[in-house]
């Protein structure tokens, strides 16, 4: 049996109680998006967009469908789906890419999400915080859902924890979607710190409009198989786009980032740096490509990755990707893969520091170019710890996170 066959049997069989859950809105595109899934099936590795990932062995085991409620925490700008105050029509499943297989397997097997309303003109001072936790007894697959929108001349700090601290196997798919009106300002991190048993899958899709600016981070920390897209389009001008990631890889533990940046418009820049630390058998990925519309003149873009092998077993697979087709432009991408510098390491031991703590350093310092990025100051000085504490050994699950505290 195919892995998809599975999943399109689950849905024959719990589409009833997901849709009783659910809400209307979700459940007026489910059955469209069941229908695109089953026709599609999941990707194989000959699809660009997933050439690094075997979409099909992650989903090959037997997972059991969590219909566990999402827990909102009191706050005054998250909702259930369900107690929305904004009429959500015109925003869900509206950005969100439905021929891809992950993004209509999570629009029809989700049955609650979250929404993140930031009104007009409000500047939210203290960080959006969302924990996700995986608890369970069995093996089990959860499906999420986040919508944010962001009004006119709004501006916000979201954060998005990942949590993993029991010894089960779980299959996470999670799809945001982020509408950023005129002049709205958004930074956006996301953080995994889960185990080596669970398989995360998370589709980011980011519309702008007019003089916009949205930062999404992405930091994986500790994962199993780890697979992040990240699509932006640019529809205003003025508008700005920073990605910015970092990724630990050690063990046999797999990291994939696959990011889209879409110039659709004049007078927009966009920026992009990721950087990976592999070590031991860790495999990792980068795909990035840049896009520039014929009418996107003047656009401005840089998109950089850097990364260390830590060992000689460890792999990292890079494809950085520019296709424009607008004749005033300026943009540029770059890619590395190196080992650790022997130069660096000698000059270190030769004023009495140990070589285990001297690679340590060395690691850490390379990841901390993408953790200065961090505005947030308290988040910052937290990761570096966390970063440091991942090098060292001393990270392996998350028991007592303190960057959602």
């Amino acid at each position: 049996m195919k892995s998809e066959q599975q999943y399109i049997e689950l849905y024959h069989e719990a589409s009833g109680v997901i849709k009783e859950r659910s809400c209307p809105v979700m459940n007026l595109v489910r059955d469209a998006a069941f229908e695109a899934f089953r026709q599609v099936g999941f990707p194989a590795k000959k699809v660009e967009r997933y050439k690094y990932t075997d979409v099909n062995v992650a989903f090959a085991p037997n997972y059991g469908i969590s219909l566990s409620p999402l827990t909102v925490k009191p706050s005054a700008y998250i909702y259930n789906m369900k107690d929305a105050p904004i009429d959500v029509t015109p925003y869900y499943h509206q950005v969100a890419d439905g021929s891809d297989a992950i993004t209509a397997l999570n629009t029809a097997l989700v049955h609650d999400a979250l929404l993140v309303y930031v009104p007009k003109n409000t500047r939210v001072a203290d960080p959006i915080v969302v924990d996700n936790w995986l608890k369970g007894t069995a093996a089990t697959m959860m499906n999420r859902r986040i919508l944010v929108v962001m009004e006119q001349g709004s501006e916000a700090t979201l954060i998005i924890n990942d949590h993993a601290t029991d010894k089960q196997r779980f299959l996470v798919t999670q799809v945001m979607e982020v509408y950023c009106h005129d002049n709205a300002r958004l930074d956006l991190y996301e953080i995994e710190e889960t185990t080596p048993l669970c398989s995360r899958f998370s589709n980011v899709y980011i519309r702008e409009g007019r003089d916009c600016s949205v930062k999404h981070n992405s930091i994986t920390l500790f994962n199993g198989q780890t697979r992040n897209l990240c699509d932006v389009y640019l529809q205003g001008e003025n508008s700005e786009a920073t990605l910015n990631g970092c990724a630990i890889g050690s063990g046999s533990q797999r990291i994939d980032n696959n990011t889209l940046i879409r110039h659709e418009v004049a007078n927009c820049q966009s920026n992009e740096l990721y950087r990976y630390v592999v070590d031991d058998q860790s495999v990792g990925a980068f795909a990035g490509k840049i896009l520039v519309e014929k009418d996107a003149q003047n656009t401005i873009s840089q998109e950089t990755n850097a990364n260390l092998c830590a060992s000689p077993d460890g792999r990292m697979y890079t494809q950085p990707m520019l296709e424009i087709y607008a004749d005033d432009v300026k943009c540029a991408h770059g890619s590395t893969v190196g080992v650790m510098d022997e130069t660096a390491l000698f000059y270190m031991r030769q004023r009495g520091i140990p070589e285990a703590e001297a690679r340590t350093l060395l690691k850490n310092a390379f990841m901390g170019q993408v953790i200065d990025q961090i505005k947030n100051e308290s988040l910052r000085q937290r990761l570096y710890v966390k970063v440091e504490k991942r090098f060292r050994g001393e990270l392996d699950k998350c028991e007592d996170c303190r960057l959602c505290k």
